[in-house]
C-alpha cells in the first residue's frame, strides 16, 4: 500500500481516446489522482462534479486532476458528456493500477464480501513523490480539502 513519502508507481492507464497516460507524464508538475468505483452512480458523479467545479482553480495552482476507475473509455466518454465534466478521466481495464495504489480492495454490502475500488486520492509532487493521501473519502468537501492541500504544496518548493 502506498504511504506519504512514497515514489508515484511507474504504471500506464488508458484515457478516454486510447493513450497511454502515466504519472510520469507529469513530471515537473503536481498531480492529483482520485480513484473511484463506477461512473454514473450517485457518489461518484459527485465527486467528479466538486472536482470540475475547482478545474480552474486546481489548473491556477499548477495542479492536474486524473480521474481513474476501471470502467472502459466508452463508459468514461458518456459519463463526461453527460455532466459536462471538465477533468479527465482514465481506465485501469486489468486492475493493475488500482493494485499498485492499494485501492484494490474487499468491500461488504448488505452482509455479501466483494472486490471493489476504494474510493482513494493522491496528491503527488512535482518530482513525483506522493504528498498527501486520503482513504475511504467521503465526498462532501472533498475536493476542496484537495485543493487546499495542492496550494500549499506550491509554496514548498516541490
Amino acid at each position: 500500500m502506498l504511504s506519504e513519502g512514497d515514489l508515484v508507481p511507474d504504471v500506464q492507464l488508458e484515457g478516454m481516446e486510447g493513450q497511454k497516460i502515466s504519472p510520469a507524464d507529469f513530471r515537473g508538475q503536481k498531480l492529483v489522482i482520485y480513484f473511484y468505483p463506477k461512473d454514473d452512480t450517485s457518489g461518484c458523479t459527485r465527486e467528479a462534479q466538486d472536482f470540475t467545479a475547482l478545474a480552474e482553480e486546481f489548473e491556477g495552482s499548477g495542479t492536474w486532476v486524473l480521474g481513474v476507475s476501471k470502467d472502459d473509455a466508452k463508459k468514461h466518454r458518456k459519463f463526461t458528456d453527460k455532466y459536462e465534466l471538465k477533468i479527465p478521466l482514465a481506465t485501469d481495464p486489468d486492475g493493475s493500477v488500482c493494485e499498485a495504489f492499494g485501492t484494490w480492495i474487499q468491500k461488504s454490502m448488505y452482509g455479501r464480501k466483494y472486490m471493489g475500488i476504494e474510493r482513494a486520492t493522491f496528491l503527488v509532487d512535482r518530482d513525483g513523490r506522493i504528498e498527501r493521501v486520503w482513504r475511504n473519502v467521503k465526498v462532501p468537501g472533498h475536493a476542496e480539502e484537495v485543493l487546499q492541500a495542492a496550494r500549499e504544496l506550491k509554496g514548498r518548493g516541490s
